[in-house]
């Protein structure tokens, strides 16, 4: 048997120290959890080096058994990437565990224990050693694996900070459930119109290449055959792209990967979150979940015992639109500076007028928290209706520009068609 010195943090969020026995390390670890201690920091006293080494040098088999086990599956080292379903999974699990009472290191070593998670295995080992060793839980995701996000992470943080982490954790779950189920839908209700757009295109293309040169010939082999203005231009049109499709091509290519490098600069990165803000619907949807994260975020932040000042700042860094976020900081002087919540946010200048009038009835009732989160209901049913909006005009456009584009050389073709026949009748 071992000595062990331990430093640890108590369910209140004091300091402990003190000394234990223990036959190894992980039974130390063990003995604090069931004490209800998050270990800080564990060492062992010089004065059972000896004992242990000499116990290393006679392990029992189960002993060896278990460190064979152990070392037969070695811990990969570097940033873990994970699948959406498994960060889903990993939130859920971890949720479920910590309402149910167990404290953050348990609960990460009762999802290491669980073979079936697979790559979460790993993860929960990596991020269990980084918490033990006393980092936050916040960064010990940022470090373990991207596949969290810098907003995950934030949220994280938010939670840790308001001792709220396991509804933080549930509402971040439901939320990435539901973008994955946003994704579903939109990759289903898309495959018709891809379809459409295909076979469009193919018949655009059927027509420019083969169909109009050819009747165009005809036309203007036949005596009296006269092309209509349209028919010249499309035939003009036709001749440009078979010409230079593939400059035309490059070009395209070109733009979007100036687009690209232009948005991920970290210069341009707030202007192009603005501009999303006003694409037509898709932008009223992005402000939508940003009422909707931000309702929630200080909704439970509040109703956990944070001040004011301190959600605030907590959730502007869980904001990922820069735009937005530097709106937050504007709101951020402004509480600090002894003004209320509504209006900082009046003033502001990006939330709606009913939204800030139901945070002021909050404000003069004293229950600011109940009145977010309220608020973040309403505003969830109204990102619902966006998206829903989206989704239903997505096939009626795509078939109109289908029926414009289709429709139109048709219409030419049958008027040059016509025509001719007009004038070798006259004759």
């Amino acid at each position: 048997m071992a000595s062990f010195a331990y430093k640890a943090l108590d369910g209140g969020g004091s300091v402990v120290t003190g000394e234990l026995t223990a036959g190894d390390r992980g039974e130390a670890l063990r003995q604090l959890g069931r004490k209800g201690l998050q270990p800080v920091k564990l060492t062992q006293d010089s004065k059972g080096a000896a004992p242990a080494a000499k116990a290393k040098k006679g392990d029992s088999a189960p002993a060896a058994a278990a460190k064979k086990e152990k070392n037969d599956e070695p811990i990969p080292e570097g940033p873990v990437k994970l699948k959406r379903a498994e960060v889903v999974l990993f939130t859920e699990e971890l949720s479920d565990m910590l309402a149910a009472g167990l404290q953050l290191e348990p609960a990460l070593r009762a999802m290491e224990n669980r073979g079936e998670l697979g790559s979460l295995k790993v993860v929960s080992t990596k991020i269990r050693t980084l918490v033990r060793d006393g980092n936050s839980f916040s960064s010990a995701l940022r470090r373990v694996s991207p596949s969290f996000g810098s907003l995950y992470c934030s949220l994280a943080a938010a939670g840790e900070a308001s001792g709220a982490l396991d509804t933080i954790l549930d509402r971040q779950a439901h939320y990435l459930k539901t973008i994955q189920a946003l994704q579903g839908k939109v990759i289903l209700a898309l495959i018709y119109p891809a379809f459409l757009v295909v076979a469009g295109i193919s018949v655009a293309f059927v027509f420019m290449t083969q169909l109009i040169p050819q009747l165009t010939a005809l036309i203007e082999s036949t005596p009296g055959g006269k092309l209509p203005a349209g028919a010249k231009f499309l035939m003009l049109f036709t001749g440009f792209i078979s010409k230079w499709w593939v400059v035309i091509l490059l070009v395209i290519v070109a733009g979007l990967i100036l687009f690209k490098a232009w948005k991920d600069n970290e210069a341009n990165q707030p202007t192009w979150d603005r501009q999303k803000l006003q694409i037509p619907l898709v932008g009223r949807a992005f402000m939508s979940r940003f009422y909707v994260q931000f309702l929630e975020t200080m909704a439970n932040l509040t109703a956990n015992g944070l001040p004011l000042l301190r959600s605030l700042e907590l959730t502007r860094d869980a904001t990922p639109n820069l735009f937005l976020q530097s709106h937050l900081d504007d709101m951020v002087e402004q509480v600090g500076d002894g003004r209320s919540l509504s209006r900082s946010m009046n003033k502001s200048g990006i939330f709606s007028p009913l939204l800030i009038d139901m945070v002021s009835v909050g404000e003069q009732t004293g229950k600011i928290d109940q009145a977010l989160r309220k608020a973040s209901v309403r505003f969830d049913k109204e990102l619902d209706n966006s998206l829903q909006r989206i989704m239903a005009l997505i096939m009626p456009a795509i078939l109109l520009v289908m029926a414009l584009l289709i429709g139109s050389m048709a219409y030419l073709m049958m008027t040059a068609i016509f025509q001719t026949m007009q004038n070798l009748g006259g004759k």
